[in-house]
């Protein structure tokens, strides 16, 4: 008897559980460097500020603190990365509506230009790969997505 059948269920399941992470990680991060790869060539922007400009295309009008909220980084490094995409014209910042000690950050128009230029081309690149799977596995990753949000988006 292998000791794998003597191991008590609940430390297979762990193991399992720390395999799939493993493995999961793994896919994640080489998926990630592609898409990272298939950025427009005309965007110099970093990543993270290509982040921050996709937080406001999905959300318009966040003051520093909530960007710095939604992008898991503290507000002075925020506040840098805004003021450098004020200064290259991609947000435009103004008073908050209710409380003038606040400052709302926006889309500019080259900034949503910039965001739906790099979208379309990494989509188009990913839209490629995914035409060469099976439907059963475009339904298995379909069906992967919220469950990935979900872990992407857990405190």
């Amino acid at each position: 008897m292998s000791y794998a059948n003597d191991m008590p269920t609940v430390e297979k399941v762990a193991r399992t559980n720390a395999g799939l992470a493993s493995e999961l990680r793994t896919s994640v991060m080489r998926l990630r460097r592609r898409l990272a790869g298939e950025r427009h060539p005309d965007n110099e922007l970093s990543l993270g500020a290509m982040a921050v400009l996709g937080s406001l295309f999905r959300h318009d009008g966040q003051t520093v603190g909530e960007l710095a909220r939604s992008e898991r980084v503290q507000p002075p490094s925020m506040t840098r990365t805004v003021n450098c995409l004020e200064e290259d014209g991609y947000v435009v910042r103004a008073p908050h509506r209710t409380d003038r000690r606040q400052v709302v950050v926006s889309l500019s128009e080259r900034g949503r230009d910039t965001v739906l230029a790099d979208r379309r081309r990494r989509d188009a690149w990913l839209a490629l790969r995914l035409s060469g799977l099976t439907p059963d596995e475009r339904e298995t990753l379909r069906r992967a997505v919220p469950i990935l949000d979900r872990l992407a988006n857990a405190d």
